[in-house]
C-alpha cells in the first residue's frame, strides 16, 4: 500500500506541472510565479522500483527471521522537535531551576511509534546484528563499559549500521547509594570512554536500574548530559512487564529490553527481538529512533 501511495503522490505532481498543450505545441505560461517542472518518467520509474525493492527486502527479511508479520516503517521524524520534561513524580529538587536533564518514560507524540532501548552490552550475538541490519529497525544502545570492554568492535558495528550508543556508566552501580563525587566519576568517565571508543559523549544517559536521585541528575548534567530517559515497558524472551496500569503499549513509549544470552535468559537475542516485534506491530505500531525525537 505504501509503495502505490509513493508511486500516487509524483505521479499527481508530474501531472499538475504538466506544459505542452493535446497538440504538442508549446504553451508560453503566463507572467508571475511559475509550476514545479514533473520528475522525468525515469525518475519516477526509478523510484517505484526503490520502493518496491525496500519492501520486498522487507518482507524477506521477516520471513528469514521467522515473524509473524512485517515490521512497519516508521514516519519521518518530526520536523519539529516535542518539548521533553520530567515525568509528573520523576522530578527531583530544583529539577526546572537548575535544568536538570528530565527523566522520562514516554516520548509526548500522536503517532503510532515506540522506542526500543537496550542495555549493559553483556551479550554480544552477531545473529542480533543481522537481524536488525535486515529488518531496518532502530534502536539505542545504553552501554556499560564493564559489559562492553572486551569488544568495543561488537558496538562501533551497531553504530556503523546507523545505531545510537549513549551512556550507562563505568560499572553499573546503584547510584544513590554513591557520594556525588562517585556519581559524576561513573557518568563522566563513561562520557570520556564513549568519545574514546566511538568518537562523540553521548548527551543522553540512563541510569542503572531507573534509579537515581538529585546528585546523579546534577553530576549527569555537568557530563554534558541533556536526557535521562528510562522506560514504559519491558520485554524479555517469554514475557513483557509494564509500568502503566492498562498493561498496553501507547504512543511514544519507550521500552527497555536488555543483551542478554542463553546463560542468563530462556532464548537468544533473535528470541528476544522476536518478541518484541511480534507484539508491536500486531498492536499497529513502528518502531522510530529515539534520538530523532530529541
Amino acid at each position: 500500500m505504501w509503495v502505490r501511495g509513493g508511486i500516487a503522490a509524483l505521479a499527481a505532481a508530474a501531472v499538475a506541472s504538466g506544459c505542452a498543450s493535446p497538440g504538442g505545441r508549446e504553451v508560453r505560461p503566463a507572467a508571475g510565479p511559475q509550476p514545479l517542472q514533473a520528475p522525468p518518467a525515469r525518475a519516477l520509474d526509478s523510484y517505484a522500483t526503490a520502493l518496491r525493492a525496500a519492501h520486498a527486502a522487507r518482507v524477506a527479511a521477516a520471513r528469514h527471521w521467522s515473524l509473524a508479520r512485517v515490521p512497519l516503517t516508521a514516519p519521518p521524524p518530526p520536523a519539529r522537535k516535542p518539548r521533553i520534561t520530567a515525568r509528573k513524580g520523576f522530578e527531583v529538587q530544583d529539577q526546572e531551576e537548575l535544568d536538570l536533564p528530565p527523566v522520562f518514560t514516554t516520548i509526548p507524540t500522536n503517532q503510532r511509534v515506540v522506542f526500543l532501548t537496550i542495555d549493559d552490552g553483556s551479550e554480544k550475538d552477531p545473529a542480533f546484528l543481522r537481524m536488525m541490519s535486515d529488518l531496518k529497525v532502530p534502536y539505542t544502545a545504553f552501554l556499560t563499559n564493564k559489559e562492553i570492554k572486551d569488544d568495543y568492535g561488537y558496538f562501533r558495528t551497531m553504530q556503523r549500521e546507523g545505531h545510537t550508543v549513549n551512556n550507562h556508566t563505568l560499572t553499573h552501580p546503584y547510584l544513590p547509594g554513591l557520594s556525588y563525587e562517585e556519581q559524576k566519576h561513573e557518568i563522566c568517565g563513561m562520557q570520556a570512554v564513549m568519545k574514546k571508543q566511538f568518537g562523540r559523549a553521548p548527551t543522553v544517559f540512563r541510569p542503572p536500574f531507573g534509579n537515581y536521585d538529585r546528585d546523579t541528575l546534577v553530576a549527569a548534567k555537568s557530563c554534558g548530559i541533556k536526557y535521562a530517559p528510562i522506560w514504559d515497558e519491558e520485554v524479555y524472551v517469554d514475557h513483557w512487564e509494564y509500568r502503566e496500569d492498562d498493561q498496553d503499549l501507547h504512543p511514544g513509549d519507550i521500552v527497555l529490553t536488555h543483551f542478554r544470552g542463553r546463560d542468563e535468559w530462556k532464548g537468544t537475542m533473535v528470541d528476544d527481538m522476536r518478541r518484541f516485534l511480534n507484539m508491536v506491530t500486531a498492536k499497529g505500531y513502528a518502531v522510530a529512533r529515539l534520538e530523532d525525537y530529541l
